[in-house]
């Protein structure tokens, strides 16, 4: 990592500047150690074999000299304004180390014990008390219970993890920060083993101050990372991480980020590992992905996606190519492709006839490409094929899957197919089948020269290529968000002493947003009620109303088909003695007599607002269908109404919505354009915590009123009345 960074603390609110820490001009270690086995010992011998250039200070109770360097013996005997302390230490002695580097001026630390907020309730009583102390002492901390750091394009490792020496690394390549030591020399080690270059491993551990976003910030502001890995068991600071995200977005750096919660166990297993309180993994994926970070789900998808990203950081416009010399592994890519939801799509016709001229006649021009046993005899050929598929517009990106092949067959890929793939300007990933079976060294030279990224299985090289393919959508989708997003007016109103509206004030309220509701009106007798009903006609609905009451049905407190004036009288002295027997406390405010909505389509469309990450809205199938299949989509607030539109097709019940079974296809985008409107509502009204509109019945295309909102749930901060 090079100085400087444009993304200091002064660039966004809360972030904290970490510059003197990635690139120090002095270390010292406490608890420096003649055994070189010892955390000090690692710590020195890995930063003398990597030749640091800065001065390096040792605090040693036992030594008076480590390796020809001379050693003090308490913090105390150092010069001030050393930028980085190195606390080799037992964490009984962290806290009285830590005042006293604060009183020698020393700008940071890093910490490797352990036994803080992954501890337990004690553990998290000492991370509590060491986080004031750091705070008012002005020295930021990283870690505890981390591995530190590796600046590699300075040649600057501060990590107890003894690493063999290497030149700095002067190549554009990918920056890591994880929370956990593990993961980030793991990912170091992966990349570094596949001829990835790294610039930055930085471990942040339980961030008693030093935390994810303010690496994130360093690394998306240095001129040499072009790619940023991140893994997290817990985003502490969620609004600035997404606002960080935004930059990468703009600097047109990919951010690819794994983080584990999406089970029960393993949200269980990140809060005994780092302390971390996990938050809603679906809400903060989507949000994330707003931003076009790249989620991915498995460690694999985050080395293989990375990997083809620092390849190609211009994410492709069109769909994926395959092509190989065998009929059944074109067979299993268009069964996998289908499982992903990878596009393979068909070629145009002028690569069609380009391919027919140049393929044997028992070969079939499509995509995925089986182009036979033809590379056999004119090896070149094939990459004459691939550049010929990736000239087509439709065609975004490819892989090439082939086997490794005798020592002949090897030579004749690594001369014609390698130099071929390298040329591609859209991503083009090569497949060596066969497993582990091995490559000769000169083909992996060749194909670690070019630059190509070589995949093992093809299974893992269309994964990442659906990664990469997701990461275009998403900037597409937040450029289009960009255009759309126009801030809601806000609605006059007043919310209830608890806070929940009753039904007829939510519906009243989202009427004014331009949702269609049916027409009705609230009834305090039955008189008012029998005058509602002739005005809208029979038959009708007649619905018990009051805050305090938004699950009706619960108590009898919603009668349908009511046909005429008797009907409707009867009904009204039976929806309020049903109500007065389950609550008897309750006072309703009425009864709401609404005209009986024509059957349709029913979905859900609510949104909710997480107190961490913010506003989301989820649209899906209704009724049965949501209690069975659980069938929903989560989007930001602020998606555009085309891709509403798109989000809705990836229901897995989409195809109810394009009419089945004799029923017609219902309008989708009406159904769009009330999500839409359901999010700009949450985004200019920040005190309405939830919407929920169910059952929203869709209609037929064509229809007059194409939506109907039949019941709305709408919950707002009790303190905050909209205004």
């Amino acid at each position: 990592m090079t100085l400087p960074s444009p993304l200091s603390a002064a660039a966004l609110p809360g972030l904290r500047d970490v510059q003197h820490i990635v690139h120090p001009r002095s270390i010292v270690i406490v608890g420096a150690s003649a055994d070189p086995r010892s955390f000090g010992g690692f710590v020195q011998g890995n930063l003398e074999r990597f030749g640091y250039s800065g001065v390096l200070h040792l605090v040693s109770r036992s030594s008076e000299e480590i390796n020809g360097r001379p050693c003090v013996k308490a913090v105390d005997e150092l010069p001030e304004g050393i930028d980085l302390a190195v606390l080799a230490i037992p964490e009984s002695g962290v806290l009285g180390t830590v005042k006293a580097l604060a009183a020698r001026r020393c700008k940071a630390a890093v910490l490797f014990a352990s036994g803080y907020a992954e501890a337990g309730e004690e553990g998290q009583h000492k991370q509590a008390e060491l986080a004031r102390v750091a705070q008012e002492a002005g020295i930021l901390l990283v870690g505890p219970n981390c591995m530190g750091f590796t600046n590699l394009a300075a040649g600057i490792p501060v990590t107890f993890e003894p690493l063999t020496a290497r030149a700095p690394e002067t190549r554009p390549g990918v920056g890591v920060v994880a929370q956990s030591g593990f993961m980030a020399a793991n990912l170091r080690d992966a990349y570094l083993g596949r001829g990835v270059p790294v610039t930055t491993v930085f471990s942040t551990g339980n961030e008693v101050s030093v935390c994810v976003e303010d690496v994130l910030a360093a690394l998306i502001g240095d001129a040499q990372t072009r790619v940023i890995t991140v893994y997290v068991e817990q985003i502490r600071r969620p609004q600035l991480f997404l606002q960080l995200a935004a930059k990468a977005r703009a600097a047109g750096k990919p951010l690819v980020l794994l983080m584990p919660g999406r089970s029960a166990r393993a949200r269980e297993a990140a809060q005994s590992h780092t302390g971390a309180l996990a938050g809603d993994h679906a809400t903060a994926t989507a949000l994330l992905q707003r931003e076009a970070v790249v989620v991915v789900d498995s460690l694999d998808e985050l080395l293989d996606t990375t990997a083809v990203l620092l390849r190609y950081p211009q994410p492709p416009a069109g769909g994926t190519a395959f092509m190989t010399g065998s009929g059944a592994m074109k067979n299993i890519a268009l069964d996998f492709a289908d499982d992903l939801g990878l596009d393979l799509p068909e070629l145009s016709p002028a690569t069609v006839d380009q391919l027919t001229a140049m393929l044997p006649a028992y070969a079939v021009a499509e995509n995925p490409l089986d182009y036979t046993t033809i590379g056999i005899r004119q090896p070149g050929l094939i990459g004459e094929l691939l550049l010929t598929m990736l000239d087509d517009v439709r065609i975004g990106s490819i892989v090439l899957a082939i086997p490794v092949g005798p020592v002949m067959a090897q030579r004749d890929k690594a001369e014609h197919i390698v130099p071929a793939i390298a040329k591609a300007t859209k991503p083009a990933v090569l497949v060596l089948t066969g497993d582990s079976s091995p490559v000769e060294p000169f083909f992996m030279d060749a194909i670690a020269a070019s630059g190509v990224p070589l995949f093992r299985s093809a299974d893992r090289a269309m994964r990442a290529l659906r990664r990469v393919a997701q990461y275009g959508e998403a900037l597409q989708r937040a450029a289009r968000a960009q255009t759309a997003a126009a801030l809601a007016i806000p609605l006059p109103g007043t919310v209830p002493p608890n806070g929940i509206f009753a039904e007829y004030q939510g519906k009243a309220w989202l009427a004014q947003a331009g949702l269609a509701v049916p027409q009705g009106a609230l009834a305090v007798t039955a008189d008012e009620a029998v005058a509602v009903a002739r005005r809208i006609g029979f038959p009708v609905v007649l619905k018990a109303q009051a805050s305090e009451l938004p699950h009706k049905s619960d108590v009898g407190g919603v009668l349908v088909g009511l046909a005429d004036e008797a009907a409707l009288r009867a009904g009204w002295d039976q929806l309020f003695a049903s109500v007065k027997h389950h609550r008897p406390e309750l006072v309703l405010d009425g009864a709401l007599v609404e005209a009986m909505g024509p059957r349709g389509l029913e979905l859900v469309v609510g949104a909710k607002r997480d107190a961490d990450w913010g506003p989301v809205v989820l649209v899906g199938l209704g009724g049965i269908w949501i209690e069975a299949l659980k069938d929903v989509r989560l989007i930001p607030a602020d998606m555009a109404e085309e891709d509403i539109a798109i989000e809705l097709t990836r229901l897995k019940a989409a195809v109810v919505l394009q009419g089945i079974r004799g029923a017609a296809a219902v309008d989708v985008p009406a159904i769009a354009r009330v999500v839409a409107q359901v999010g700009a509502q949450m985004r200019a009204n920040p005190n309405i915590t939830e919407i929920d509109i169910n059952p929203l019945v869709a209609y037929p295309l064509g229809s007059a009123v194409p939506v109907l909102a039949l019941d709305a749930l709408v919950v707002a901060k009790a303190e905050s009345p909209l205004q």
